[in-house]
């Protein structure tokens, strides 16, 4: 930190009377640190969700203390309230200290403070490496015999007590702080927090401790806050580091800029590839020779790797019998009017971000954004067309937000990540049974975002025009799929998961995929307006199909 920077600190320093062991039993140290102190630090912070909206006030709804032999710690709860009626709820690990030796460059000084008369900072405790051992050491000695807390650290039975040896920053995320313990274990500190347990934490340690499923990075502890109502708020997940070659959203893109690369010095033509129907399964031993020396074998036997791992994931998701959060369930009319609900609000609010964004679209984006107002009573009569009693499949906890840059790829294999869920979305929300089928429609809405990304992102690099890379890119696309559908359906119907018949897949798959575009054309429209075709481009294939 530079001299002005300290300097600039000392002048606008806080002093209170209290102690910084009894900070927050003080009324004045609690009024100033939520009125005064917080508001500038977070609206600085990467992790701080509530950009676009207009803050109204900071609260301290709940704070705990962890002291280690060099330090005193608190967790603080705050809940900011927004000028639109909502609020949020965060994280945050404070620390004072006194020494200006220990603020390094990538320090997160909240504010200098004083304690009665000893003057020092405000620090995210996160980035006081004597906190991190702190929460490591107290994870790795957990043991069933501890009594019970309200700060409650649990270390899984499937991991043996270490000791502490380093820790550091992962870096690049954005809504949450991940430590990489020992270059083995990757803690993950939720910043924004539910009154409920996550529910990346529940279905990680779920995987881990009572299924088969070893292809995620496995549970090793956890930091939860347990209140006497029987609520719980889990604020950070450790699980075992895994080491990787990047996530399936940059490898899916490196391969298919190769094949797209391929169009013009194999002379291939799109007119020429033979199309099939959307849904078609596909064994890859029979797919036609003009797509393979289009496209390569390699791309469909990765696709029917993350098939394979997607199936053996819903698989172990609807595996148990006993706890009740993981059992398979039926569809109700409770389930249909929830989902109806939730899909009509949606797509209303889309609606009304293209009527008044039309004036950014053009060529063939703004005729299908046309279409889709068109024919907007169909997509929501679509919507409202979900019977229920047809249902014969079941519904089970899902990964919730599945695409291809939530899954990592290590030796020709695939991890799948963060269970947290679809981020528009309610935490009861995201713990709500649907059909498995949805994680299908989302990966397959981040197949067709590969292929339109790499055309967008190489048009200066491709030689054939964009309507021939197009029309290519929506036959690859669905070979994809028929690969995927291929050996996804054969894998968890042989392992008895009921995901239906043919009739009923292709429905939940139009639903689904529906679903999935619609909500991307809010981001699309907001943010990169060009990109608006893609989720247009799909809703207008799935209703194509729906009418056959």
């Amino acid at each position: 930190m530079s001299e002005e920077a300290v300097s600039n600190m000392k002048e606008s320093e806080y002093k209170f009377k209290c102690d910084w062991k009894l900070a927050f039993e003080d009324e004045n140290f609690v009024k100033t640190f939520s009125t005064e102190i917080l508001e500038n630090y977070i609206l600085k912070q990467r992790w701080y969700a509530g950009k676009s909206s207009t803050l109204k006030y900071i609260e301290v709804v709940d704070s705990f203390k962890v002291a280690s032999s060099k330090n005193i710690y608190y967790g603080v709860l705050i809940e900011v309230n927004f000028s639109e009626a909502f609020f949020q709820n965060y994280f945050i690990p404070l620390s004072f200290i006194t020494a200006q030796k220990d603020i390094k460059e990538q320090t997160s000084t909240i504010a200098p403070a004083s304690f009665n008369g000893q003057d020092g900072y405000l620090i995210d405790a996160i980035h006081i490496e004597d906190f991190r051992k702190l929460v490591f050491d107290k994870i790795m000695a957990y043991s069933a015999d501890n009594p019970d807390e309200k700060t409650v650290f649990h270390r899984s039975e499937t991991v043996q007590p270490q000791k502490y040896k380093s820790s550091k920053f992962m870096g690049g995320e954005q809504s949450n702080t991940s430590i990489i313990y020992n270059d083995e274990y990757v803690m993950k500190f939720f910043r924004r927090i539910y009154t409920s347990t996550n529910p990346d934490y529940e279905i990680i340690r779920f995987l881990t401790e009572k299924s088969k499923f070893r292809h995620i990075p496995g549970y090793v502890g956890s930091v939860n806050l347990s209140f006497e109502n029987g609520e719980t708020i889990t604020l950070g997940l450790m699980q075992m580091l895994i080491e990787n070659e990047g996530d399936a959203w940059k490898y899916m893109l490196q391969e298919l800029k190769k094949v797209f690369s391929g169009l013009e010095s194999k002379k291939i033509k799109a007119s020429s590839l033979p199309d099939i129907s959307l849904y078609q399964r596909q064994p890859i031993h029979s797919i036609p020779p003009e797509i393979i020396d289009f496209a390569g074998l390699n791309l469909f036997l990765k696709v029917s790797k993350l098939a394979l791992r997607t199936a053996e994931m819903h698989i172990a998701l609807g595996s148990d019998m006993q706890d009740t959060a993981f059992t398979p369930t039926k569809y109700n009319g409770d389930y249909a009017v929830w989902l109806k609900n939730r899909l009509i609000y949606m797509f209303q609010n889309r609606v009304n971000t293209i009527e008044n964004n039309m004036h950014k679209l053009e060529g063939e984006a703004l005729e299908l954004a046309k279409d889709f107002l068109d024919r907007k009573k169909e997509i929501r009569e679509h919507f409202l067309n979900f019977n229920w009693t047809k249902m014969k499949s079941e519904r089970t906890r899902i990964h919730g937000d599945y695409h291809l840059g939530q899954v990592l790829v290590d030796h020709d294999d695939f991890y799948l990540l963060d269970f947290e869920g679809e981020p528009e979305s309610t935490i009861q929300d995201r713990k709500v049974k649907q059909p498995p089928l949805k994680d299908v429609a989302g990966m397959f809405r981040s197949f067709h975002y590969a292929i339109y990304s790499t055309i967008f992102n190489n048009s200066d690099k491709l030689s054939p025009c964009q309507e021939e890379l197009f029309a290519a890119g929506e036959i690859l696309y669905k070979y994809m799929i028929a690969v995927f559908m291929e050996t996804y359906v054969k894998t968890v119907q042989e392992n008895n998961l009921n995901i239906g018949y043919k009739q009923e897949i292709e429905f939940l798959l139009d639903y689904c995929l529906l679903e999935k575009a619609v909500y991307e054309l809010g981001y699309e429209l907001n943010s990169r307006p060009r990109w608006t075709i893609i989720p247009l481009r799909g809703i207008a294939s799935i209703l194509k199909h729906k009418k056959k």
